[in-house]
């Protein structure tokens, strides 16, 4: 899929500068409303490099960052009739890239977890996990945290970088994964649990 340069977009009879404040959620449903590839392309210059860096941070290769960033982006257009407007469009757009990237290495997680994470012990994880502070998260060595987080299952990771890099609060979680209040905190608490299991082994 290829994107308009051009400052202008024509969408149906009307025409839209690059440079409108129109906001992302007014924009998405002028998308639905015309189905324009041309302005789909004003959320493609918007977000592109904020999907890019979010892919880069599960695959850590240029390359594979670009192709997953087209995938999502050609993705998008075809789902983007999907956005329920229950929470900000970035929002919902950033758990979008994040399920891509988790369905997108999947299939590479056993390989890398299990030299750390034995199925005995990953079954033997209960429901409740205790309550670890965010503090003892920010207080991590950073290469040795950067080290775990390669290391941790795709969906613990991205629901922690939707709490700690992202800045979601429970609420755009729940709207985002269409999961409840206590489901998104026990994820939370799941990640963050076996996030510190792996740091402690690297």
């Amino acid at each position: 899929m290829e994107y308009t340069k051009s400052n202008d977009v024509v969408a149906g009879s009307e025409t839209y500068s690059k440079g409108s404040s129109m906001d992302d959620e007014q924009l998405v449903a002028l998308i639905v409303k015309t189905k324009s590839s041309e302005l789909f392309s004003v959320v493609y210059d918007r977000y592109s490099e904020k999907v890019y860096h979010k892919c880069i941070s599960f695959v850590k290769n240029k390359e594979e960052a670009q192709d997953l960033t087209h995938d999502i982006f050609v993705k998008l257009f075809v789902k983007i009739n999907s956005f329920n407007q229950k929470s900000k469009f970035s929002t919902w757009l950033y758990a979008f890239t994040y399920n891509h990237c988790v369905n997108y290495v999947q299939r590479d997680l056993n390989k890398r977890r299990d030299k750390f994470i034995s199925n005995k012990d990953e079954n033997s994880l209960e429901e409740v996990y205790p309550d670890i502070a965010d503090e003892e998260i920010y207080t991590m060595d950073t290469d040795r945290f950067m080290k775990s987080l390669a290391l941790i299952e795709p969906d613990d990771k991205s629901i922690l970088f939707m709490k700690y890099q992202d800045d979601m609060s429970i609420e755009d979680i729940q709207n985002a994964l269409v999961l409840g209040k206590s489901a998104v905190k026990m994820r939370i608490s799941r990640a963050k649990s076996r996030l510190i299991e792996i740091y402690k082994t690297v």
